[in-house]
């Protein structure tokens, strides 16, 4: 039975909650055992306009707010976030089918903890000026964008929702954001928290499918910035939508990242990194360690370890604060994952461990998988180059001087670690967080001291 889910869920526009203008809605389910959870609206173009004409109503208000009023505002909301963490925790868990030891100790603390980062960002900004010559003083002022159109994934909902929310209002815009229609539950929760804290109009939340409401809000003229996190094939629809109105986007896609282990790491500890780094989240983690690369000296000692390590995680159900792994998100992904396992074995890999669904008793209808690792892997196989999104990772053997290079030839980005050595952020394209300088406007202003001419200039 559902714990702390409401029947049926509207959309927040103007501080209300409201059907949506055509009665359509769609259902929301556990992934862990197919049970229904709440019926939610779909919403439509006309929906997606009233929201954006909310937020430009709230706009001029909200960004004339001072940064004290805007930071003390994001402090409430995050103190009622660690008010409600119990709810949100066990929302998150039955409608995205990951343990609750995840969402208890990461997702729900870390969201309220990225509410109270951007409250203090805003008391620490200092201005920037500089004296060009003995008459004149540049300044950078930071302004607000305007309405922020905002898209979420299903794995991490709540989190992302704060990632977006946070540095948007802490900059002073306005936001309509939707989340995916697989996950709606813990943004519709926050969107409470929310709604009893801000002024109407300053958040509006829409659920509803992607092919139609999320392109609804691309189509949308009215926002003056798209910010979405999902999908490579997905981004390029975004990007396009954002340089055919010239403005900004903020893309965070696809990722295929490479772990690179030395003789010389401890080896205990290395295989624990590399356990979380593709298991975490179920491997549902655009950042996730899919590519392990292990030199020579330490290979065969290291992968019969991550084996056992492998067999030793705890698959099963999601609001046990014992298991480690729960559901993938669907039956859909699961069947895709398998697929990419199969694709991997009939071009000559061998399954090391798992590579098979899950079966855990009492949740048949379930979307479990097995902790995978696979072997005798090449750089050019379909597996080694796109993002699987699940508990699968390659191994291979690592000669040192063309390991930068495999691990740097696939066409996803990259968030690689080395070990020991250093920890190396690489160069990936078009791919950024959100923070508070993405989601202002900086206007550039030169004012004569000793005369009245002054020249102002427009930096976005």
């Amino acid at each position: 039975m559902a714990q702390f889910i409401k029947d049926r869920y509207g959309l927040l526009i103007d501080g209300q909650w409201v059907d949506a203008e055509n009665g359509e809605t769609f259902v929301t389910t556990n992934p862990a055992s197919g049970e229904q959870l709440a019926v939610c609206a779909n919403a439509s173009p006309a929906d997606v306009d009233r929201a954006v004409q909310a937020a430009r109503k709230a706009f001029p208000a909200w960004a004339a707010k001072s940064p004290a009023e805007r930071a003390a505002l994001l402090l409430k909301i995050a103190d009622k976030i660690d008010e409600r963490a119990k709810e949100l925790a066990a929302v998150e868990t039955q409608d995205n089918g990951k343990p609750i030891r995840e969402t208890t100790l990461v997702d729900v603390p870390l969201s309220s903890d990225h509410f109270r980062y951007f409250a203090g960002c805003l008391r620490a900004d200092e201005g920037e000026a500089v004296m060009i010559d003995e008459n004149s003083l540049s300044m950078v002022l930071r302004e607000p964008i305007g309405v922020v159109g905002q898209i979420i994934p299903w794995n991490f909902p709540l989190l992302m929702g704060a990632w977006k929310i946070a540095p948007a209002l802490a900059a002073g815009n306005t936001v309509v954001i939707k989340s995916s229609s697989t996950t709606p539950l813990s943004l519709l929760v926050l969107g409470e928290i929310l709604n009893d804290v801000l002024p109407a109009g300053v958040v509006n939340i829409i659920t509803g499918r992607g092919a139609s409401t999320g392109q609804a809000m691309l189509d949308h003229p009215g926002f003056d910035k798209l910010a979405f996190t999902g999908s490579t094939e997905v981004g390029y629809d975004v990007a396009k939508a954002a340089a055919n109105r010239l403005i900004p986007a903020t893309l965070e896609l696809g990722g295929k990242s490479a772990n690179i282990y030395f003789d010389d790491c401890q080896i205990d500890k290395a295989i624990e990194g590399a356990q979380i780094g593709i298991l975490f989240n179920q491997g549902q983690v655009c950042c996730a360690g899919s590519r392990i690369f292990v030199q020579e000296g330490i290979y065969d000692e290291f992968v019969a370890k991550l084996v056992e390590a492998f067999k030793a995680v705890k698959v099963g159900d999601p609001m046990d604060m014992q298991t480690q792994m729960g559901s993938q998100i669907n039956k859909r992904q699961l069947e895709k994952i398998l697929g990419w396992v199969e694709t991997a074995k009939k071009e000559g890999a061998t399954v090391l461990v798992g590579g098979e669904a899950a079966k855990v008793p009492g949740f048949e209808d379930g979307a479990f998988m097995q902790p995978t690792l696979l072997g005798n892997v090449t750089n050019d196989m379909a597996v080694a180059q796109n993002e699987i999104f699940g508990p699968v990772a390659v191994v291979r053997l690592s000669p040192w001087p063309t390991t930068l290079n495999m691990a740097s030839a696939a066409p996803c980005g990259r968030a690689t670690s080395t070990v020991p050595c250093v920890w190396l952020e690489a160069f990936v394209p078009v791919v950024c967080g959100s923070t508070p300088i993405t989601s202002f406007r900086l206007t550039r202003r030169l004012a004569a001291t000793r005369s009245p001419v002054s020249v102002a200039k427009r930096i976005r």
